[in-house]
């Protein structure tokens, strides 16, 4: 066999499915953990400076937000090594489904790893449906307060009275009611907006929720790999159990 045949052989035991999911999972958790821990904390900056000054008001809040940035580190080192782990076990079935080296052999024990993983995948993608779906709420919120300053600056505005125009951050229940000042108005809203804490934190809830899109994209192929490779590994097993006949 020359060098060339050998290439080719290697390249066809490459699980490219597992290779562009690992890719586009290790960029969406990425783009989530890191922009989702920076907005977090322009958040707090938001709203310390205008609309909960008095530090007892939202220490809950700060709690939470603290958690879930501790959350975020955990998510990143878990998913950078579960990443490496489903690589792995896809050049595992992959070499063994397509028989390409005599010392890859379906046993036992690799299918019930290779039952775990396709479980446990799917574990993690509906769970990670859900962080979808809760990161697009910071960007729901960042969008209506935006909405409502790119509306003041219409020219629609200057028929109303701008300082009846009003953001009230305590009815998304971020900040109790007895916050202070708990919302605000005219100049003051549009001084927020044009802010840098404000843009950059908006845009970095955009991202993150991107990037949480895409690690359910990334998961999606793990299961449709790992569940196709586990059938066929399956398959094989009783193909071998009745030749030995």
């Amino acid at each position: 066999m020359g060098c060339f045949e050998c290439c080719i052989k290697c390249l066809g035991g490459v699980p490219y499915a597992s290779l562009v999911a690992t890719i586009l999972c290790f960029s969406g958790v990425a783009l989530f953990c890191g922009c989702g821990h920076v907005a977090l904390t322009g958040t707090v900056s938001i709203l310390e400076s205008h609309f909960s000054k008095v530090a007892s008001d939202h220490a809950m809040l700060t709690d939470v937000i603290q958690l879930m940035q501790y959350v975020i580190y955990g998510i990143a080192s878990f998913f950078f090594l579960y990443g490496i782990i489903l690589l792995a076990e896809g050049f595992y079935t992959t070499s063994a489904v397509k028989e390409l080296h005599s010392e890859f052999k379906t046993t036992l024990c690799g299918r019930c790893i290779s039952g775990m993983f396709v479980f446990l995948t799917y574990i993690l993608g509906v769970a990670w449906l859900g962080v979808f779906g809760f990161s697009a709420v910071p960007v729901f919120l960042f969008y209506n307060m935006w909405s409502t300053c790119a509306n003041m600056k219409s020219s629609m505005s200057n028929l109303t009275d701008i300082d009846s125009i009003c953001v009230d951050v305590r009815q998304y229940g971020i900040i109790p009611w007895n916050a202070t000042p708990g919302k605000a108005c005219g100049s003051t809203l549009g001084d927020i907006c044009n802010t840098s804490e404000f843009y950059l934190s908006y845009h970095l809830y955009i991202v993150a929720c991107a990037g949480a899109g895409a690690t359910v994209i990334a998961l999606l192929i793990y299961m449709m790999a790992t569940t196709y490779n586990f059938a066929v590994l399956k398959f094989k097993s009783r193909e071998d159990c009745c030749t030995k006949f």
